[in-house]
């Protein structure tokens, strides 16, 4: 015979799997479960941090990378060495030789810090996030060294309502129209390169004023192709902060509503890597 209180006492702290659990060596569940019924199902409650979405369309984000895909140094970044093939050995199998930051690519915060996380460190919950996606191709037609400003973030807002908390800022300059040609790099006479970029300024107002985990580019880097200082990379990435460069397909979006995911490599002690960028919404 069971005590009312000293069972209502045990099923308040034990779940019906838990208690069976714990009182199947001592006959203990036989002896409450004599006394009542088991107590219904409860719901587990939702984690706070919990996101809950659904989504119907997938775009890919990433660039087919191939061995002579434009690169920041202007050389080829990727090589590919055939090692065994179907035909002869049964199986398919290739080396590949590539600089990390090749095609569309991540750059760690260890990759402009000393002690900065590397690929594999980052937090994976900090390679996702809602995505907003801001638009200077008026700006970028007009000139090739257009930067995406404060400015630019605040006009993004007044329009469609704060940057998501730990979202995802992309710059979309439409530049990966050039992505085939010597546009994508548009190096002068004097190696000069000229393509858009986030302006150091606007990634201090990130990372002071908004919540924000990550940044993207359709160009070949963070910085405005003329930079001698990489002052972005440098006022970025070293607050723990990553930036994807080389995105694609920025326009099959809206400017809000998607969630991004970087497929980040995880590779020890990586500074950047080769990665899948995708977007539901």
């Amino acid at each position: 015979m069971c005590a009312p209180r000293v069972q209502e006492s045990v099923l308040r702290r034990l779940s019906r799997r838990d208690f069976l659990k714990f009182a199947g060596g001592v006959g203990l569940a036989a002896g409450v479960s004599a006394c009542a019924p088991p107590p219904p199902p409860v719901a587990k409650p939702s984690q706070p941090n919990e996101a809950k979405f659904s989504f119907s369309q997938v775009v890919d984000l990433t660039h087919t990378l191939w061995p002579t895909f434009p690169t920041f140094g202007g050389g080829q970044n990727y090589e590919e060495e055939v090692l065994f093939t179907f035909e002869k050995d049964g199986f398919n199998m290739k080396r590949w030789s590539l600089v990390e930051h090749t095609g569309t690519h991540i750059d760690t915060p260890f990759h402009f810090s000393a002690d900065g996380w590397s690929a594999e460190q980052i937090p994976v919950e900090k390679l996702l996030g809602p995505l907003a996606i801001i638009d200077i191709r008026a700006k970028a037609a007009e000139n090739a060294d257009a930067q995406l400003t404060p400015d630019d973030i605040k006009a993004w807002e007044a329009e469609h309502g704060p940057l998501p908390e730990k979202g995802i800022v992309a710059m979309y300059s439409g530049w990966e129209e050039f992505v085939n040609s010597d546009k994508f790099r548009n190096a002068d006479e004097n190696g000069v390169m000229h393509f858009p970029g986030f302006h150091e300024e606007a990634v201090l107002f990130l990372l002071e004023e908004r919540d924000i985990v990550g940044i993207a580019v359709d160009t070949l880097s963070l910085d405005y192709g003329p930079s001698t200082d990489f002052a972005t990379h440098y006022a970025w990435l070293p607050q723990n902060r990553w930036g994807m460069e080389n995105v694609a397909n920025l326009g099959q979006l809206p400017p809000k509503g998607a969630i991004m995911v970087a497929g980040s490599p995880t590779i020890q002690g990586a500074t950047g890597g080769p990665s899948r960028v995708i977007a539901l919404l």
